[in-house]
């Protein structure tokens, strides 16, 4: 990692504060580009706020934000990301075939309307960085208003996650391989 990790007696009473926070919270460990942010911990703090509100609080399913966060993560090439949230995409009940396909760069076989609209949607914002009309409207017509911008939400969350574990290079935890290439 191109950043060191701050231990106890290194972190300001800010940092601790933004720690025990993130560690009270439904994280409840403090890894991955979190450990970085806590450097800045004025953005660990708006940012672990941001995070919580997309992973655990968006109106869409959880199997549909995980979607668009594996998308987001195989996008980028960010190892840690995908290893963090391909387990929980399985549990929420997405199918390995469509996992192993986006982590294949191949386009899945979808089994709902609203994994093919979340998986064309997050594809064309990131791959050309606008929307068709038309995927925008059966975004909308699927999610409504409020759950297409929860999803751009998701995206641009998971794209700052992405950066960051780019940037600073945050490991994979001990023993487990790296599933991108």
């Amino acid at each position: 990692m191109r950043i060191k990790d701050l231990t106890d007696d290194k972190m300001t009473a800010a940092q601790k504060k933004i720690r025990d926070e993130i560690v009270s919270g439904p994280r409840g460990k403090l890894q991955g580009p979190l450990k970085v942010w806590l450097t800045s911990p004025n953005l660990a703090d708006k940012a672990q706020k941001l995070g919580q509100f997309c992973r655990y609080e968006t109106s869409l399913p959880t199997h549909l934000s995980e979607l668009a966060i594996l998308i987001t993560g195989r996008f980028w090439g960010a190892e840690f990301e995908w290893y963090a949230h391909k387990r929980i995409g399985l549990e929420a009940g997405l199918d390995p075939e469509l996992v192993e396909d986006i982590r294949e760069r191949r386009i899945p076989k979808f089994k709902s309307i609203a994994e093919k609209i979340v998986y064309e949607f997050a594809t064309q914002l990131h791959r050309d960085h606008r929307v068709a009309d038309s995927t925008y409207a059966s975004a909308i017509q699927e999610f409504g208003e409020e759950g297409t911008v929860d999803l751009v939400g998701i995206l641009g969350y998971y794209t700052l996650i992405s950066m960051t574990l780019n940037t600073f290079e945050v490991p994979l935890p001990e023993g487990v391989k790296p599933e991108l290439d």
